[in-house]
């Protein structure tokens, strides 16, 4: 990685794992401003990078490293932020041009992860690194409007269900 995320995630490639990993992507898009349908769309990204690693680069060893990077992107007059999110591996590797999803015509079950990914991400690149692994990393923007949570001072899902679990006593 280039510059450090702001937050960095370490995890093991079991699929026991991948609710975590979502969550975790899902929460934080929704405090930069994404509405829940585009928190979920880029949930549904990052698990299909996921399943696409364990599935293919580790050939489903559950035992293998997955870092995931996030870094929230700055607001602009007309972005109200995005996300980059980085993921890395030590899987075998592949050319980056030959990551292209399946024909789409070919109507199969599975084989759309890349397809999603690069539906869903407004810019999508995938990079070995040196000396082993693939890198993927992927970019969403939100658009600034009336209704984004970031304007409207809607709180976040994560932060509501936090909040009411918490509790304090007095000695």
């Amino acid at each position: 990685m280039q510059n450090r995320p702001e937050i960095e995630l370490k995890l093991t490639s079991d699929p026991m794992y991948l609710c975590g990993a979502r969550e975790l992507v899902g929460c934080i898009a929704r405090r930069i401003g994404f509405d829940d349908m585009e928190c979920s769309k880029i949930s549904l990204a990052v698990d299909e990078a996921l399943c696409n690693i364990i599935r293919h680069g580790y050939n489903k060893a559950f035992n293998k490293p997955i870092w995931i990077g996030i870094t929230p992107i700055k607001p602009t007059s007309q972005y109200i932020g995005g996300i980059e999110i980085t993921i890395e591996d030590e899987a075998k590797q592949v050319d980056p041009k030959a990551m292209k999803g399946r024909n789409l015509e070919d109507i199969k079950p599975g084989g759309l992860g890349v397809h999603i990914i690069s539906e869903v991400m407004d810019e999508v690149r995938y990079e070995k690194r040196d000396p082993v692994g693939m890198r993927l990393v992927m970019i969403k923007r939100a658009t600034r409007t009336e209704e984004s949570p970031r304007l409207s001072g809607q709180q976040s899902l994560c932060i509501k269900s936090h909040s009411h679990s918490t509790s304090h006593t007095s000695s």
